[in-house]
């Protein structure tokens, strides 16, 4: 089979943004990934050899000169010395270990230094999206010809309505093709005309760079989750809001509070960070409810959330967006990061519902031990990690079940 992913920069930005601040702040760290499909998927016979066999061919990727001259123009928050350790790097198949069980259902992990280890998550589950829809036989009802049209049409409706929205779609794409389709298709549409609102960009560096649009990315769950595993769910976001302003001097100030809820999110979230960080991204919860939650909370320390961005990224689709701008406009300045809706949205093909967390940490290889770790999302059902360190935590934080 073709190798899937073929560009070292086919990955998100956040993953590198990440990856600096890592080497930045914990250089010696070692930690655990583990794959979930929540839907319980069964694969088909020799999926996870596949799978390995993708993996293994990421070692032939390397930074080219273009994609660092890339990052440098676009990406100006980015210390210099991040583009040596890029050029250096190579990835190792020995980090990941992937299997079927007897039903046929897939398991992935991975293992090893952080700052090498985080650069696969987005590309292992973009490679096993696409190679799903491989083995299965259902790439063959990718018309891209048809998704052109189809995606055209949803940013016309995004533009009309007045979005500022983004590609953040990936992770779980039904195709490199798919993905670059639709980054075309959104620039094509809006640079037809003047629109009220505006496509951004794209969270995938090489087709921000294909296409010469802004590749849109900060951080994720995962920075956060590392540091609660290591220090404690309690100050980990203090302590994560802290280390990325020191890293990145106030640049990428958009903030995913939601790795262990609003609650204690919003206990560390004083006013010197609120006047520092531009915004917060809204992952998970109903949207309404933790945008008020959001505006409040600026009000409370005297700050206008109309001076806030607030990006919206939970399962959005065009629908959804366009009706979180009717009332988010007035309060805010809303922006959408928008996934699988625009890039695994086939007639006939379900979207694969799977996501990769990192689940145990250790601040230096000389630990003999792991610190476990998890995710707390705000919507009932989705929290990740083992049940047992689930628990833990939210007794950490005084948090109920349900």
């Amino acid at each position: 089979m073709e190798q899937i992913i073929r560009h070292f920069t086919d990955d998100d930005l956040y993953k590198f943004t990440m990856c600096c601040a890592v080497i930045d702040n914990f250089p010696r760290a070692r930690v655990k990934y583990s794959f979930t499909d929540r839907d319980g998927t069964v694969y088909p016979d020799g999926f996870a050899r596949e799978l390995e066999e993708q993996i293994a061919a990421l070692e032939s990727l390397e930074i080219t000169a273009d994609e660092i001259d890339f990052l440098r123009r676009r990406c100006s928050f980015m210390p210099g010395w991040f583009y040596t350790y890029l050029k250096g790097y190579r990835f190792d198949r020995r980090w990941t270990r992937a299997w079927q069980d007897a039903d046929g259902r897939l398991h992935v992990e991975f293992e090893g230094s952080w700052a090498e280890t985080i650069l696969l998550e987005v590309k292992v589950l973009a490679i096993i999206s696409e190679l799903y829809y491989e083995m299965t036989g259902q790439s063959r009802l990718f018309d891209y010809g048809a998704y052109y049209a189809k995606t055209y049409h949803k940013a016309e409706r995004l533009l009309g309505a007045g979005c500022v929205y983004s590609d953040f779609g990936t992770r779980r794409r039904a195709s490199f093709a798919a993905e670059d389709t639709v980054v075309r298709a959104m620039k094509d549409c809006c640079r037809s005309r003047e629109w009220p609102g505006r496509f951004v960009g794209t969270s995938n560096v090489y087709l921000a760079m294909k296409h010469d649009v802004l590749p849109i990315g900060t951080m994720a769950h995962e920075f956060v989750c590392a540091i609660g595993g290591m220090y404690g769910p309690q100050m980990a976001n203090h302590i994560a809001m802290n280390l990325w302003r020191n890293t990145f001097r106030g640049a990428l100030g958009t903030y995913l509070y939601d790795s262990y809820g609003w609650d204690i999110f919003s206990l560390n979230f004083s006013e010197d960070f609120a006047n520092l960080f531009k915004g917060l991204r809204i992952d998970s919860g109903d949207n309404r409810e933790q945008l008020m939650k959001i505006v409040e909370k600026y009000r409370s320390l005297g700050i206008d959330p109309r001076t806030k961005q607030v990006i919206f990224s939970n399962a959005l689709d065009t629908d959804s967006a366009i009706e979180v701008q009717k009332y988010a406009s007035e309060c805010c300045q809303p922006s959408f990061g928008i996934g699988t809706h625009f890039t695994n949205d086939f007639d006939g093909v379900r979207p694969l519902n799977i996501v990769i967390k990192l689940v145990a940490a250790k601040i230096t290889e000389s630990w003999a031990f792991y610190n476990d770790t998890c995710k707390l999302s705000e919507d009932e059902g989705k929290h990740t990690g083992r049940p047992d360190v689930v628990a833990r935590f939210m007794q950490a934080l005084n948090m109920t079940a349900g």
